[in-house]
């Protein structure tokens, strides 16, 4: 099978979880890379500069045989599936590992979609207000649905979820997000528990090292 991994130069939880999922087992794919003037390509016509179709215009895209897969729970399924981190005879374990997908979809949404047509001003200032507000909100939900011990949030090793949730807040308490707070997760220890567990990871440290921008910001989970 010829896998192959098209998104942006950017380490975001939508394309990470399947990425490193797939490092983590030693699966072996092609991690293509595309520039933001072929995105724009993307968007308005679903292909590629080469003319590899994209179903839905977005990203990312998991290739499978030449067969397009996208949405990011659709390909973090199959990738799970394919790397043993996914159940196939458990629709109970699956739909616990969906649920944390999902929620990471309804935050980055959430923080996406404040301020998105504001003036930068303006998006800061709604961006701090959601913070405090519903971002707090769904944070603390996160946090109560986390276990009070151990290292990861579903079974007693690292899956999707684990790696869904380090790397989405990542995202949010980099200080990259205008207006949201570097120390944003101060308040949520054990969300910040989950995260230094996956940063520690030496399968993460491995791809960190391969893949990440010199000097990129994974979060700040102290």
């Amino acid at each position: 099978m010829e896998l192959s991994f098209i998104y942006l130069n950017f380490p975001f939880w939508r394309a990470e979880v399947s990425r490193i999922t797939l490092y983590s087992a030693g699966i072996n794919f092609e991690n293509r890379i595309i520039l933001p003037d072929e995105f724009k390509n993307v968007k308005a016509n679903g292909k590629l500069n080469d003319g590899t179709c994209i179903p839905h215009h977005q990203l990312p895209c998991l290739l499978v045989d030449g067969y397009p897969i996208v949405q990011t729970g659709a390909i973090a399924r199959f990738c799970g599936k394919l790397a043993g981190s996914y159940p196939t005879n458990d629709d109970l374990l699956a739909a616990q590992i969906d649920q944390f997908i999902d929620f990471s979809t309804d935050i980055t949404v959430l923080v996406s979609n404040t301020g998105r047509d504001d003036s930068e001003q303006e998006k800061r200032t709604k961006r701090a207000a959601l913070a405090d507000g519903e971002l707090g909100r769904k944070l603390n939900i996160l946090e109560n649905n986390i276990k009070d011990s151990g290292d990861w949030i579903i079974r007693d090793e690292m899956g999707l979820a684990d790696i869904a949730i380090w790397r989405l807040m990542g995202w949010i308490s980099s200080g990259t997000v205008d207006g949201i707070p570097s120390d944003i997760l101060q308040k949520y220890p054990k969300i910040k528990r989950v995260c230094l567990a996956v940063d520690n990871t030496s399968k993460i440290r491995d791809w960190v090292q391969l893949t990440y921008p010199e000097g990129y910001n994974r979060g700040n989970f102290n």
